[in-house]
């Protein structure tokens, strides 16, 4: 979802020069609207180039902005893959997950929407995945759940969890073909007219809330570890987030001097679990926690998956087909298209907020349609490759733009070969699959959280005054919970006489998301309501543009290597959805400035010093 904007401006600043104050004047001035337009301006924009070392500490950080969501997903999987009690590939779908993540994050920046935006694995294919995962052909066998029975290496055991993971291939690669055909068709603005903020909030609040049993499953391993990180991102993300710590900073002008970095705003989740992680660590060396396996708290223990690291390949190339050969259902398709939808409404969102926070003009249709189609393909190759999930825009990564005021994509091309790297890199993947499940636990606590209080925060669009809009979100929302809820528990009752029928509904009538977001969209659709009570309008003026300086937007948006040249020279093209307009003459275009420091902005140096950590 787009992040919103904060009154408080050490929410877009990760950095407080010396001489700056931080207190906000009740009045503003000439001098301080000044003060306060010179403070919006980027150091560098979407078509810069910083300096190569600045690309790889950013990319960097981008990386680890995301890497929660990442890892959290082959975590969550693992559950219904029946691979809970095998670390090693684990490991293996961490890394198929950051390949991919970074293939699809280069496609997106060189050929899609062209904005400096990250791609990675998305909750809204997780819900029916699991929601398919969940039928009663699919469950996993008892003994899978016994670590002690389980032999990772024997045939049975693989083919058990194979399986289920080449059905989920087959779905994502059919239900991303959608995708590709809204995108490259130019359909996704006949969506988007009919879809507003009551139709979104449910959807997005429920992919977090139906996911409870996941992080209560993993947190209940030890409440205690799991509160612990829990508490410390808290701590760290609210709390501490406006608290500065002073680094030691180097620089042509001041020599060595200290800058004050707001270190926890930048990287609280990463904190956090590393030092729950050390903390788990230091009493499994003690043997504090109980070594054995029918105690409460062992697998709160560091040294379960002692020896993926060792077994784990120093390189690995993740493939296409690395499991075998994709197989296809009808119920897993249905389920994962309602999973497509959310996923391409919550990425236009993305894509015009990355535009603001990037000093780019808003997105023109064309490549509304490119980067829509592009996240298809995207999912096509998750899909093909292995990683039991699609790709999406990541709104945290679009938020950092603001932290850092570096909008530049060759930032996001740094980024996308960065995680390409962590995905041949064998033990970077085996390194987090040791995290102890409640510290994963804990991590879902707050994720899951956010996750559906972003979906909530869509309602500050629509009039909540209406008793129109409370019951449409009031029901959707109950509807979401109580009928899946209902069918998991009475998995026997629907029974059609047509198989395929009956795994259709099954997967659809047990995925909260595509349940609420249903009834959500019959009935803002359906009853009576002006588009100011509906919030069409304030949602529509949301996305339109905001910046004061801006790029052309061609010198953006346009396809590179001179293919844009290429094709406005057949005029039948222009016409195509995703092939940019050709150029017209007499155009008066507005441009940034040249580049150049920015008073009371950081410097690559001090940049540096904010996510060096």
């Amino acid at each position: 979802m787009a992040p919103k904007k904060d009154s408080n401006g050490l929410d877009n600043y990760a950095f407080a020069l010396e001489g700056r104050s931080r207190d906000l004047p009740d009045a503003k001035s000439e001098d301080d609207l000044a003060s306060s337009q010179d403070g919006d301006k980027l150091a560098y924009c979407v078509t810069d180039v910083p300096p190569w070392y600045l690309c790889i500490v950013l990319g960097i950080q981008h990386c680890l902005t995301a890497f929660g969501g990442i890892i959290a997903i082959p975590l969550i999987l693992s559950q219904g893959l029946c691979l809970q009690h095998d670390g090693l590939t684990q490991s293996h779908l961490i890394s198929t997950i950051f390949f991919v993540s970074g293939v699809c994050t280069l496609l997106q920046v060189t050929f899609g929407i062209r904005l400096p935006i990250l791609q990675g694995g998305t909750f809204t294919l997780l819900a029916p995945s699991m929601a398919m995962l969940s039928m009663p052909e699919w469950q996993c066998p008892a003994w899978t759940q016994n670590a002690s029975l389980v032999n990772s290496t024997s045939p049975e055991f693989t083919e058990v969890w194979q399986s289920r993971m080449r059905a989920l291939q087959g779905s994502i690669m059919v239900g991303s073909l959608f995708q590709v055909f809204v995108g490259f068709s130019g359909l996704i603005g006949l969506f988007m007219r009919f879809i507003g903020p009551l139709t979104i909030a449910p959807t997005i609040s429920l992919i977090g809330l139906s996911l409870f049993d996941s992080a209560g499953t993993s947190a209940g391993n030890h409440w205690g570890i799991s509160a612990m990180t829990t508490g410390l991102i808290i701590l760290f993300s609210q709390y501490l987030r406006h608290v500065p710590v002073p680094f030691p900073t180097y620089s042509k002008d001041k020599k060595l001097h200290t800058s004050r970095v707001y270190i926890f705003q930048i990287l609280p989740v990463l904190l956090g679990i590393t030092l729950s992680w050390l903390i788990c660590y230091i009493l499994t060396s003690y043997n504090v926690l109980p070594a054995d396996p029918n105690l409460y708290g062992y697998l709160a223990r560091t040294d379960l998956k002692g020896d993926v690291l060792s077994r784990a390949p120093w390189f690995s190339f993740p493939y296409p087909g690395q499991w075998g050969v994709p197989t296809v259902s009808m119920a897993g398709v249905v389920g994962i298209l309602a999973g497509v939808i959310s996923s391409m409404i919550e990425s236009v969102g993305d894509y015009h907020a990355c535009a603001r926070l990037s000093g780019a003009p808003p997105p023109p249709k064309h490549a509304i349609n490119r980067g829509i189609g592009i996240e298809g393909i995207g999912c096509l190759l998750a899909g093909a490759w292995g990683t039991g999930n699609g790709t999406t825009s990541y709104s945290e990564n679009v938020g950092a733009l603001g932290i850092t005021k570096v909008g530049s994509r060759m930032v996001i091309v740094a980024s996308g070969v960065l995680m390409v790297a962590m995905g041949v890199f064998g033990k970077v993947g085996a390194i987090f699959s040791t995290i102890p499940s409640p510290v994963i636990g804990g991590m879902f606590m707050v994720m899951f959280g956010v996750i559906s209080a972003a979906g909530v925060s869509n309602l500050q669009y629509a009039n909540m005054n209406s008793s129109r809009n409370i019951f449409i979100f009031g029901f959707s929302m109950f509807s979401g919970l109580v009928i899946p809820n209902w069918i998991l528990k009475n998995p026997r009752t629907i029974a059609t006489g047509v198989v395929e029928l009956d795994q259709v509904l099954q997967v659809l009538l047990t995925t909260s998301m595509f349940v609420g977001g249903f009834f959500g969209f019959i009935l803002d659709n359906t009853i009576p309501g002006s588009n100011h009570e509906r919030g069409i309008l304030a949602w529509n003026k949301a996305h339109e543009d905001d910046s004061s300086n801006t790029l052309e937007s061609g010198e953006v948006y346009n396809l590179p290597f001179g293919i844009s040249s290429y094709l406005s020279s057949s005029p039948w093209l222009r016409y195509v959805p995703f092939c940019p307009p050709g150029e017209k003459s007499g155009v008066v275009t507005r441009s940034l400035e040249p580049k150049r420091p920015l008073e009371g902005h950081p410097e690559p140096a001090q940049i540096i010093v904010g996510v060096g950590l």
